[in-house]
C-alpha cells in the first residue's frame, strides 16, 4: 500500500497547475496541445476510478451471458463471435442490458459530459 497522495490525486494536482497556472499564460497551438494533455489526464483518473469496479460487473454479466468463466477480453471476443455468427442477438435474455450497460460504462470514463450520455443518465435517475 502506497503513501498518500494517491495517483489520482497526484494526477488531479497537475491537471489542476496546468488549466490555472500555465494556461493562462499561453495561446495558439501550445493552448491547444496543453488542453489535449490535461483532458488526457481527465481520462486517466476516470480510468483509475472508475474502470476496475465496472469491468468487474462486466466480466460477472458476460460469464452469465455465455455461461463460462474467462478474462473480459476473451469473453468480450467469444460474445462478439457470437453475436457474429448469429448465435446471440437482442432477443438473448441479458444481451440488451449487457451491451447498454457496457456502453454506459465506457461513457463514463470516456465521454461523461457527452450530452446523450448525460440525458440517459438523468433518465435512468427518474426512472428509479
Amino acid at each position: 500500500m502506497q503513501d498518500e497522495p494517491t495517483p489520482t490525486e497526484l494526477l488531479n494536482a497537475v491537471a489542476e497547475f496546468l488549466r490555472n497556472d500555465i494556461a493562462p499564460k499561453i495561446s495558439g497551438a501550445a493552448a491547444f496541445k496543453l488542453r489535449v494533455a490535461t483532458n488526457a489526464i481527465d481520462l486517466v483518473v476516470r480510468q483509475l476510478e472508475l474502470s476496475e469496479p465496472r469491468a468487474a460487473d462486466e466480466l460477472t454479466r458476460l460469464a452469465k451471458l455465455l455461461g463460462e468463466n474467462g478474462s473480459l477480453l476473451d469473453l468480450n471476443r467469444k460474445l462478439a463471435a457470437s453475436i457474429a455468427a448469429g448465435e446471440v442477438d437482442l432477443r438473448t435474455p441479458g444481451l440488451a442490458d449487457h451491451l447498454w450497460q457496457s456502453t454506459m460504462d465506457k461513457l463514463a470514463v470516456d465521454q461523461p459530459n457527452y450530452a446523450s450520455y448525460r440525458r440517459e443518465l438523468e433518465r435512468d435517475k427518474t426512472a428509479n
